[in-house]
């Protein structure tokens, strides 16, 4: 007589192998919503916190080589989150691109603080402006309305009040006052 093993029968098999299936389809289940979690779109743009430079266009006045008249000279800028009043003066200070103009203001004098109220701008210059200036009424003339005539383009300046180490003072170089608030003076630049 034949021995009969003792195994699984059919229906215990099916039920062990679908269990099975189960078991090993859980286990994949885990790594594929793992790989849910993961960022699946490449093709987004890539956010950066760095700022794109914010250029402007702008007019300064710059003396002409004979200091009689000022000459407009268009240039864009980069504004680096300053105010458009402070750019403008810190150009001015550097100088024309043009070798046909002239600077206006010492190369020395360093912008200490500029705000505008009430259609002021109130413009600080530190002491450099009075004792490196080349001084006479006409280097003094450029210097005022170089300053005021290119920030009176700025919308809500009308005129300049300026000040040397955050005091009001009686002129630059003793010629012009200054103890009040300038307007601009269109008659200097050249046409």
């Amino acid at each position: 007589m034949p021995v009969k093993r003792k195994g699984l029968s059919g229906p215990v098999t099916a039920v062990f192998l679908v269990v099975l299936a189960l078991f090993l389809a859980a286990g994949g289940c885990g790594s594929k919503a793992s790989e849910r979690t993961k960022p699946q779109n490449t093709n987004r743009p890539q956010i950066t916190t760095e700022s794109k430079e914010t250029k402007e266009k702008v007019t300064l006045y710059f003396g002409d080589k004979e200091a009689m008249y000022l000459v407009p000279e268009g240039r864009e800028v980069v504004k680096d989150h300053k105010p458009i009043e402070q750019v403008i003066v810190e150009e001015l200070i550097k100088g024309p691109r043009n070798p046909a103009l002239s600077r206006t203001i010492p190369p020395e004098a360093r912008l200490l603080s500029i705000r505008v109220e009430n259609g002021v701008a109130y413009v600080d210059f530190s002491r450099e402006i009075q004792t490196k200036h080349w001084g006479g009424s006409s280097g003094e003339a450029m210097t005022i309305y170089s300053v005021v005539n290119s920030l009176a383009q700025v919308p809500g300046i009308k005129q300049v009040q300026f000040l040397v180490e955050g005091k009001k003072q009686e002129s630059l170089v003793w010629h012009i006052d200054i103890t009040g608030p300038i307007s601009p003076d269109w008659n200097m630049v050249k046409k």
